[in-house]
């Protein structure tokens, strides 16, 4: 029998529910970034906290697109937060690379899950990117912020640190999704991901 993988209301309504959750937590995670020393630390710090619903979330994906569309609601959120088109571009290029890992599982690998939160965690690199590209406008505007902010974030973010946060971000990612398949054990195996 083959399986319809066209996606339904109800898949579109597990998406948003669980991109609504993420986004809560990303949002009051990105709120230390106001104190510069947490700033690199989201690179941390989101990948791990949003483990456990983007895993729980995996739970539910069963058809392809899903977790594509999960990462380009993120990416619209992050433009319209003021965050610029980069988090958009990555979103999409993680997104593409987390769902394509997911299939090759065929949504049913636990390790495929893991691997795809860590692939798609890499999504929060775009926020720094134009601390790296545009160095001038990013501080132009966060000029309201104080010139000991712009300051330290100069000390804490040279060139050499973009490759570290990308790696940061996969790192993580793998870590929060490990802790989140642990702690939804009853739900990977209600979902039949081995």
């Amino acid at each position: 029998m083959k399986t319809d993988n066209k996606l339904k209301g109800r898949d579109l309504i597990n998406v948003g529910i669980y991109a609504a959750i993420y986004f809560v937590i990303l949002f009051a995670v990105a709120m230390l970034g106001m104190i510069p020393i947490f700033l690199p630390l989201l690179s941390v710090l989101v990948p791990i906290l949003g483990g456990v619903p983007f895993m729980l979330f995996l739970t539910k994906v069963k058809k392809p697109g899903m977790i594509f569309i999960f990462a380009m609601i993120m990416g619209i959120m992050m433009l319209l937060t003021g965050m610029g088109p980069w988090p958009l571009l990555t979103c999409a290029v993680a997104g593409l690379l987390a769902e394509r890992c997911f299939r090759s599982g065929e949504y049913r690998s636990s390790r495929s899950a893991v691997l795809s939160y860590g692939l798609f965690s890499m999504w929060v690199f775009g926020n720094y990117l134009p601390l790296f590209t545009d160095y001038e406008g990013y501080f132009a505007q966060r000029a309201d912020y104080g010139q000991a902010y712009i300051d330290a974030v100069q000390r804490l973010m040279p060139l050499w640190m973009a490759p570290v946060l990308l790696l940061a971000c996969f790192v993580c990612g793998m870590i929060g999704g490990t802790i989140g398949r642990k702690l939804l054990g009853k739900h990977f195996e209600k979902a039949g991901l081995a």
